[in-house]
């Protein structure tokens, strides 16, 4: 059971925008083992995001895959470069899985 430290409101659960989004191009950053440089749609919108999941996926196994992102989280700068957003992905020990959706649905659709 979860401590309740870790317990969130459905109204805090609210104020977090998950979205599909598709890759369009993804790039390894030089210098950095773990950093992917992925250019996401939501659609109306394009957007650079920087995720650590090189050492599981090559750019090209990426390009085209429809993930989802935390749209509204505060950008970043990661080795001198913003990141506007964050994939979301499960791992288990040494496996780790981008989520996506098992149905084709636009680009920017929220998750709810």
């Amino acid at each position: 059971m979860e401590s309740q430290d870790n317990v969130i409101t459905i109204d805090q659960f609210k104020q977090i925008d998950l979205r599909v989004a598709e890759v369009l191009s993804c790039e390894r950053i030089q210098g950095a083992d773990k950093l992917l440089r992925l250019q996401i749609s939501f659609g109306d919108e394009t957007r650079q995001i920087l995720a650590g999941v090189a050492m599981y996926y090559t750019p090209e196994e990426l390009v085209g895959k429809k993930i989802i992102v935390v749209h509204n989280l505060k950008p970043a700068v990661i080795r001198g470069l913003e990141s506007n957003g964050m994939l979301l992905a499960a791992k288990d020990g040494e496996n780790l899985a981008l989520l996506t959706v098992d149905r084709a649905v636009a680009n920017g659709s929220r998750i709810s």
